[in-house]
């Protein structure tokens, strides 16, 4: 009799599991049509869920407030910028952006005497105001986003995008570093990014440098508020179809290419603000990102 039950047992584990299995719900790589499934209800339905940790104040012990540049030019970069013309499949960065701003997503306007962002409800882009910051060419008759002026919805114009695409080649972004003693780990967090856009992006060795690098700042997005944008679409693949990134992973790894463009600092100062010549931003840049590597290195001992 034991025997049996022991039998009897063995067979359960082996089909239980088995059943259990059969149960979780597989997503198909192919459509009903035989194409490559790429968007799924399932990848909306995550972007209302997205993970955020929670640090608690008393836990961070030590912070610094970086500014770094996302050139499109870099080839890391790529995944970013295309495709130049959005389809049913991929959008570039920007584009979700665009789509953004049309959905109701928060804009906010830059300060005019300060790269440093503010996202006071007062600051909020809206209307003519919103429509002014992505006028091609600073005229107002190429407009990139449109809005009704009955409804006050905001459009973006497909005929201008191609246009002014070409010249919307870098992104700005605000980044904390920070020490969390509880996890005993360095992190490192985007807070906000804004899209530059100029049509003399590197020019940086002139007085005026800081002053174009300033005014190409269109305007700020708290990227938290940007996230559940950035989760629903995924990054064109480079080179591996099967590759299902989405732009808030993306950025989540640090799968792209940044150099430095400043700190907080007690002068409040970027690097352009009082750098001009080339070597010796380099040296202020490597200075900077050492200072940040020594933090690390020297909060252990060995």
């Amino acid at each position: 009799m034991k025997k049996y039950w022991i039998v009897s047992l063995v067979l359960f584990m082996t089909i239980v599991p088995g059943n259990l299995k059969a149960q979780v719900k597989q997503i198909p790589f192919f459509d009903n049509k035989g194409a490559v499934k790429i968007q799924t209800n399932e990848l909306d339905a995550l972007a209302d869920t997205i993970a955020v940790v929670n640090h608690r104040a008393d836990d961070v012990v030590w912070s610094r407030i970086v500014y770094r540049v996302i050139d499109m030019r870099e080839k890391q970069n790529y995944q970013l910028y295309f495709p130049m013309r959005p389809n049913d499949e991929y959008r570039s960065l920007f584009r979700v952006m665009l789509d953004a701003i049309a959905n109701g997503a928060s804009v906010y306007r830059r300060n005019p005497r300060e790269i440093k962002p503010s996202f006071n409800d007062s600051l909020k882009l809206s209307g003519e105001e919103l429509s002014k910051a992505f006028a091609f060419d600073n005229n107002m008759d190429n407009n990139l986003i449109q809005i009704n002026q009955v409804t006050q919805q905001a459009t973006v114009s497909n005929d201008q995008y191609q246009n002014y695409v070409k010249n919307q080649l870098k992104f700005l972004i605000q980044e904390i570093v920070f020490f969390d003693k509880h996890t005993s780990r360095m992190y490192t967090k985007i807070i906000s990014i804004a899209p530059l856009y100029t049509l003399h992006p590197d020019n940086t060795q002139s007085k005026e440098s800081f002053r174009y690098f300033q005014e190409s700042v269109l305007c700020w997005f708290a990227y938290d508020e940007l996230r559940p944008y950035l989760a629903k679409q995924y990054v064109i693949p480079n080179g591996n179809e099967s590759q299902r990134l989405t732009f808030d992973e993306f950025f989540s790894q640090k799968l792209y290419s940044t150099y430095l463009v400043g700190d907080s600092n007690m002068f409040n100062r970027m690097l352009l603000e009082f750098v001009v010549n080339p070597d010796k931003i380099k040296k202020e840049q490597k200075r900077i990102e050492t200072d940040l590597m020594n933090v690390e290195q020297d909060i252990w001992e060995y």
